[in-house]
């Protein structure tokens, strides 16, 4: 059992932390900006929760840390009351932001000036994914820091991978996002198309996710999309939060990212509808209008 604690109790932070409680068996104080939010999660859980995060870092052996953004992430981990102000020398800093692999590299070399090991460790598999313990987790770091935190991440993943140095897990997240774009887009264009030629949807999907098409996707939002509801995961506002980190390192390194550019002008429209909120299928709703 290791002393644990987790910063950020979104709608995944919240259940992640719950397994490294529940599943892994670990000592674990919790964090939110929301205290009410963190007296939830320490009643339900029989957890701990303290008033800022350098205070439930604070001994800890791991600290994790999921939050909105990259200004959010420096807020918890090297501001006035951040993690790094109490983490003891030779713990690990992992964190499951989705985030700019630029922030990725900077803390890592913030920890390692205080004696702190880091991993970049963004997640996917949606809420559900975090719900059920079966998150994919995508890591950056070094070697030997990757196979001490892999049984501690392990409560909460089915899959954890180490993909390179620092930054290397955001830029693999990048990749894992930019394929979720354009298949969304081209499984809302498909339903779209069906629904106008008077095809019934649940009879083509049954047929063709047992081909070449069949995805994620199409087995787990086809049946929402046809009925026109979108509460069903990841929200729009995330996705193009995501889909920017991944245009500006597109820009950065000179890659050449066409379809994603343009599907993140169509979340952009869907934005517009009032749907920011909704889930990524809702691409839908723009052709639909």
């Amino acid at each position: 059992m290791a002393k644990v604690a987790f910063i950020g109790l979104g709608v995944m932070g919240f259940p992640m932390a719950g397994h490294l409680k529940t599943k892994g068996g670990h000592d674990v104080t919790v964090y939110n900006r929301t205290s009410e939010k963190a007296a939830a999660w320490a009643e339900k859980f029989s957890g701990k929760s303290a008033p800022t995060p350098a205070e439930a870092a604070d001994g800890c052996d791991f600290v994790f840390v999921c939050v909105g953004n990259d200004d959010d992430l420096r807020q918890v981990t090297s501001g006035e009351n951040g993690v790094l102000k109490s983490m003891k020398r030779g713990s690990v800093l992992i964190d499951n932001t989705t985030a700019s692999a630029e922030v990725a590299r900077e803390l890592y070399e913030a920890a390692k000036a205080k004696g702190v090991d880091f991993i970049d460790a963004p997640v996917s598999g949606g809420q559900a994914g975090a719900e059920n313990g079966v998150l994919t987790v995508m890591c950056g770091g070094d070697e030997a820091v990757f196979e001490k935190a892999k049984p501690v991440i392990d409560a909460y993943a089915r899959m954890v991978g180490l993909m390179g140095p620092a930054g290397s897990g955001q830029l693999t997240k990048m990749m894992n996002q930019i394929c979720i774009a354009g298949i969304v887009q081209g499984l809302a264009e498909a339903v779209h198309f069906g629904k106008r030629a008077g095809l019934d949807i649940e009879k083509v999907v049954d047929v063709i996710s047992k081909g070449a098409a069949g995805s994620w996707q199409m087995e787990n939002r086809h049946k929402t999309m046809n009925q026109g509801k979108y509460d069903f995961g990841f929200a729009v506002d995330w996705m193009r939060k995501d889909l920017g980190i991944v245009l500006s390192e597109a820009q950065r390194s000179g890659a050449r990212l066409p379809l994603t550019a343009l599907v993140d002008q169509f979340y952009g429209d869907v934005q517009a509808l009032g749907g920011n909120r909704w889930d990524t299928s809702s691409l839908l709703a723009r052709l639909e209008k």
